[in-house]
Formats: structure tokens, sequence, C-alpha cells
């Protein structure tokens, strides 16, 4: 008797036979005259996870108006003989406000990426229809998506005020705000509960404002409360939002972070299992890398940081207060399963750039000729103080990377913002976070086949973020693609040395325009603002 695995094995050859049938008899080329590109004899993956086919691909205005056999028609051409076609990478979770300073985001475009979605980790453009005005006139290269940041809204009503639930007036004041972000094109909300002024937020509030969410067709992503001990309940969290509101869910890099957590992601993922079998939608994305990145100051106790760095000099001189704060972030510490802050990189402090590259024992050498916990402790207190830097956070385990990464459900998203080339010591996931699923994953490892890789990076984050019309190679579908090397694409950036582009990527298309073209930039910038529930 075939069981359910050699069935669907069966499935997918029937499926590939009738591909292969299809696409060999010629089409017509009538209605195709004029067409702007043909991608000619590439293996197209066309992000439904369905099995790879030979065909050509053609572009007309913007769109996939054709893919097969098209040897009669006439019009540019992209030889992709030996490489893989397909639709363009959706990077569901980005910083890139700053996007206005870099309108090629070319380490983006380098390893694939044609869609960014930014606003995430409750951080977003305070007022969503200028910036996409202002994208919108600038002119970048890839498409832009966003959020809206619940941390923004909440800071905005409540002014310095954030140890507190929000009264009447100011909650009041916070849905008016996140219903005018829906309606200037907001996917939906993203909140950072780790992150000030979010980490003060009750579970209430967060209902509240996922309803007025949930009335526009958006999703509500979250930075859980935890992502080490106490991830159970703040994915229990996640769920009450979704349960009393109806609305999809999905939960933002998901990972398990310090040594006391590890080995867990199986039983991670049946709980998610076990609340979509509940009938909630919830979906994750991830980086697949064992390190996080943050800033440098979200070590201190939040509440001592409430106001900026003024209101905490006055914390740190009350010796009651300041050994308060030692004591939860040794608390912390211990309760991760850790010794001290070794772990912690400085990626990029502005005030002392020589400190870049170096963990914060290293950090508390230099500058205080010791590397004691103690030492370092003040060293976070100095960085703060000094203006803030972002760090590298080592601690995932590799085997739970894996294991979320094969989920069906998991999309890839780099956590990433926008990186001058050579400036700072940032984490490798900006250069090559999807260009190292299909090398190190799909290739190498052979974690996954390429067809569902490429899936969870296209039509899988279209679907979940209803980007209409996007995500598939498919007549009549935007023409976002990325024409790739299999046998080379792979991620080249490093913890040491991150500022190195992805191999392995030969063409991008945006919009049906060439940004990359034989593995180089083209300067074209047709990226197009997607608003939320449009085009």
């Amino acid at each position: 008797m075939l069981n359910f695995a050699s069935m669907r094995t069966l499935g997918w050859l029937w499926v590939s036979w009738l591909l292969l049938v299809t696409r060999e008899q010629a089409l017509p080329a009538a209605g195709l005259d004029g067409c702007d590109l043909v991608i000619r004899h590439g293996r197209v993956v066309d992000g439904t996870g369905a099995p790879a086919f030979h065909a050509d691909v053609a572009i007309k205005n913007g769109h996939f108006v054709a893919v097969g056999n098209l040897g009669g028609i006439r019009a540019p051409e992209v030889d992709a003989s030996g490489l893989v076609v397909a639709p363009g990478f959706i990077d569901v979770h980005t910083h890139v406000e700053d996007i206005l300073e870099q309108p090629e985001a070319e380490h983006f475009l380098r390893m694939g990426v044609t869609t960014l979605i930014t606003g995430n980790c409750g951080s977003s453009a305070p007022d969503i229809a200028a910036f996409f005005e202002a994208v919108e006139a600038k002119k970048i290269a890839p498409n832009l998506a966003s959020l809206i940041g619940h941390g923004g809204v909440r800071e905005k009503a409540m002014g310095g005020s954030f140890n507190r639930p929000p009264s009447a007036a100011e909650l009041s004041l916070m849905k008016q705000a996140v219903a005018q972000g829906m309606k200037d094109g907001a996917l939906g909300l993203s909140t950072g509960l780790i992150y000030l002024p979010g980490t003060f937020a009750k579970t209430a509030e967060l209902v509240e404002l996922a309803r007025v969410v949930k009335a526009s067709g958006g999703i509500y992503a979250s930075h859980l409360r935890d992502e080490g001990p106490e991830i159970r309940p703040a994915l229990a969290e996640v769920f009450q939002v979704a349960r009393e509101t109806g609305i999809r869910a999905e939960i933002s890099h998901l990972k398990l972070r310090g040594q006391a957590s590890w080995g867990q992601a199986a039983e991670i993922l049946q709980v998610l299992e076990t609340a979509r079998a509940e009938g909630l939608d919830i979906t994750q994305d991830q980086y697949v890398y064992t390190a996080a990145s943050t800033s440098i100051e979200s070590l201190i106790l939040d509440e001592a940081r409430t106001g900026g760095p003024e209101p905490f000099k006055a914390w740190l001189s009350r010796p009651a207060d300041k050994a308060r704060v030692v004591a939860d972030m040794k608390h912390r510490l211990q309760r991760s399963g850790r010794e001290d802050y070794r772990y912690v990189v400085v990626a990029d402090f502005p005030a002392d750039r020589s400190l870049n590259g170096l963990n914060l024992a290293e950090v508390a050498l230099k500058l205080r000729n010791s590397s004691r916990l103690e030492a370092q402790i003040e060293c976070i207190f100095e960085i703060y103080l000094r203006g803030g830097a972002t760090g590298v956070f080592h601690g995932l385990l590799e085997a739970d990377v894996r294991a979320f990464l094969a989920h069906p459900n998991t999309m890839a998203g780099s956590d990433s913002g926008l990186h001058r080339f050579q400036v700072g010591v940032p984490h490798p996931r900006g250069y090559g976070n999807h260009a190292r699923v299909l090398g190190y994953y799909v290739r190498e490892l052979k974690l996954l086949r390429l067809e569902e890789a490429v899936r969870k990076m296209t039509s899988l984050p279209a679907g979940v973020f209803r980007l209409a019309g996007r995500g598939q190679i498919r007549e009549g579908f935007l023409a976002d693609a990325v024409v790739f090397d299999p046998a080379t694409i792979q991620d080249r950036a490093t913890f040491e040395q991150p500022h190195q582009y992805a191999t392995g990527i030969a063409q991008v298309l945006v919009n049906g325009v060439l940004v990359i073209k034989n593995g180089q930039p083209t300067g074209a910038r047709p990226g197009q603002v997607l608003r939320g529930n449009c085009p």
C-alpha cells in the first residue's frame, strides 16, 4: 500500500508531466508583439512549490505575459541557460525607514530581494502617507511596503509617560492613528514588546488596536515579549490577540535565545501547530543565522531607560536604583545560562568606531582595563549614554534554526536595515540571508527542496501579507524575478567580514526592469510602493 509520502511524490510526478507536455508546445506569438524582454532557456521555479520546468518567460509593461516555448517572439533576450528563473524574493522583515538615503538598497537586490516589508518590531515611519509619498517622489530600486509601528503610535499618544496603561483618551488617539495608518496603506500593525515603549503595553491594549487593523483586513506582526525561557507565555499572548479579534498573526524572527532554551524548537512548533488547529491563522518568519542583532542598550532595565539618557543618569546617581539595574542584568544573564556579555559584539558605535567588532568583554578590557562582568556592565551604561550602539548577539542553536526553517509556514526575513558598504560590522544577514537559504540549506544540507525554499520567499509571503499579483511567475503577475545559478548561489558575508555581496545572482528584475544585470547593479529605480489591499 502506498503511504502518504509516496502518493505525494506520484502527485508531483503527474504535475511535472502535465507541465512538461504543456510547456513544450510552442505558444503562438500573436498578441505578444512588442514584449520588453524574454528570459530564455531557464529552469522556471514558479513560486508555488510545484516542480521546476524548462520554459521561456516573456515580460511586457511590467508583467509576465507568457510562460512556455516562446520561440516565435522577437524581443530583447536574457539567456538563462543552466540557471533558475524564480519570482523576486520578498523580505518580510526589514527596517528600512531610511531608504530615502539609500534608494538603491544594493545589498538586498544582490541577494535577489525585490520587495521589502518595513515597519517591523513596533517601529515605523510616523506618518505612513507622507513616507510613501516621499518614497514615490525619490524613486527606489526595490518595491516597498510597510506596517505601522505600535511603539511610535504609543509614544505619540502618551508622551514620555509609558509605564502604565493608556487612558481612555490616549487609547482613542492610538486607535485613530492606527486606523489612519491602515487607510494610508499600511499592511498591518507591528509590535516590539521588548522595546520601549511597547514593553509596558498590556495585552488588552494590543487587542483593542488589533481590532482596528482587523477591520481593514490587516495583519498583526509581533516581536514577542520573550524569545527564551518565557517564550510560551509570549506566544500565548499573540494567540490571545488573534483569538479575540480574528486577526491574522505573524511571529517576527522566530528563535530560541540563550542556552537555557536551546533544543526546544520541536516543542515550540507544536505549540504553533496546536494554535493553527484551533483555527488561528498564525505564520512566522526567520533569519537563518545563530545570532540576533539589536541595540546594546536593550540589555538595560526598561524602566531605567524611560525618558532617555538624561533620566538614566539620575538612576545611576542613586545607589539603590543603580544596584537594581545591575541586579536585573545579572539575573537575566543567569536565566539565559550565560556568565557575562562576551556573546555581544559591537556592530556600530558612532561615538567611537574603534570599538566596532569587539565583544563586550574586549570593550571592557580596552576602556576599563578589566574584562570582569562589572566592567562590562559599566561599558554598556557608557555606550548608552554616548548615543547608543547596535550589536550582534550570538546565542542561537543551529539545530533550532534548521527546525524552524523546515516548517512549511516559515518565511524568510532578514531583520536587516540598510547598510553603508564597509561602515561598521553589521550582522551578515543583510547581505546574505536569502542567498544562504538557497546555497547552504538547499544545496549543501538538502534541508529543503529548491522549489519549497523559493515558495517560502515568494508566494507564501505574498499570500500572508496580501501582496496581490506578486510572488509567482504567472501570466498577468507583476514581473519581479531573479535569475540565479543553483550551483553557485552563496552568502559570502560573515560575522567577521560582513560587507560581502552574495554571489550566484545573475539578473534581478523589479516590475519588469533589470536592476541587476550580469551580476551588477544597473542603477534603475523601478520600485513601487505597495499599499495594503492594493496590487
